[in-house]
């Protein structure tokens, strides 16, 4: 069969979109492992599929390059945000988009019929350990030592809808992440496996990060990784609630503020790249 899609990124992370209003897949797992793959594939970190929904304006669903489901992504939402407003599903430039992990809210910042920012209302933080999960009896899990192999890091776990864990270093550019990013994905202190970020502060208002995604390990980009890191830097003290962080990732800046209620909303780019057929 032939599938209709349109390549997006949000700052370099990369997805394959599909249309769920006019085409139906029948087995995503399997679709957004074969679409993602780099060489026999179209390319991408993942697959999302846009759909209508009976609880807000639309509903997403991501999964990853290795097919496994995610609940939310940060730079996916505002490319599916840029999707239906462009493609004429929608006039209104506030929205509320379905995910796995809740309702999400998006506010689309226009030039004429092009979307060129979103700003999303992420949710709340969340800090408990058996939420997130982590399997850890402390009330919040800040700053604590992980041993993988010989060396002790200290982290400090979150999530925004999916789980992750940040840790500070001085240098994020030198970091072998190929080989240690999937020793913390498959720790079993976490359960559900989970996102870890690399941070190096810059400034109190400026952060950079790398980062190694479960299932599709390490990417340009992981809006829901940024929010963590910022939420995090403020939970250490390196930056302040209420005060515009910017997180530089491999694709580009996203903006972050944790608000003083524990809100999370980032602002950044959304970019079609091109449409396509594939056959599958």
């Amino acid at each position: 069969m032939k599938i209709n899609f349109t390549k997006m990124h949000g700052i370099g992370n990369d997805y394959v979109y599909v249309d769920g209003f006019k085409q139906i897949v029948e087995d995503p797992n399997a679709f957004s492992e074969f679409v993602s793959d780099r060489h026999f594939g179209i390319g991408s970190d993942g697959l999302v599929m846009i759909l209508p929904s009976e609880h807000a304006d639309f509903k997403m669903r991501m999964f990853n390059a290795d097919g496994s489901e995610g609940k939310m992504c940060g730079n996916a939402i505002r490319c599916v945000g840029k999707y239906v407003y462009e493609a004429g599903y929608t006039d209104q430039t506030h929205i509320s988009v379905e995910t796995l992990s809740g309702l999400k809210y998006l506010t689309l910042i226009t030039e004429g019929s092009s979307v060129v920012y979103v700003e999303v209302d992420m949710g709340k933080a969340i800090l408990v350990p058996k939420d997130i999960p982590v399997e850890s009896e402390l009330e919040r899990f800040i700053n604590q030592p992980i041993h993988i192999e010989d060396k002790e890091y200290l982290v400090t776990c979150v999530s925004m809808g999916n789980p992750h864990a940040v840790i500070f270093c001085d240098d994020v550019d030198t970091l072998p992440l190929e080989t240690i990013g999937p020793k913390f994905e498959f720790n079993p202190l976490f359960p559900e496996r989970i996102n870890t970020e690399f941070v190096q502060v810059i400034d109190e208002t400026t952060l950079k990060m790398r980062v190694w995604e479960r299932g599709s390990g390490e990417t340009f980009a992981c809006g829901t990784g940024a929010c963590a890191s910022a939420v995090a830097s403020v939970l250490n003290g390196y930056c302040k609630k209420g005060a515009e962080i910017t997180v530089k990732l491999l694709g580009g800046d996203l903006k972050i503020t944790y608000e003083e209620n524990e809100t999370v909303l980032m602002k950044g780019t959304a970019t079609k790249v091109f449409d396509g057929i594939i056959e599958y």
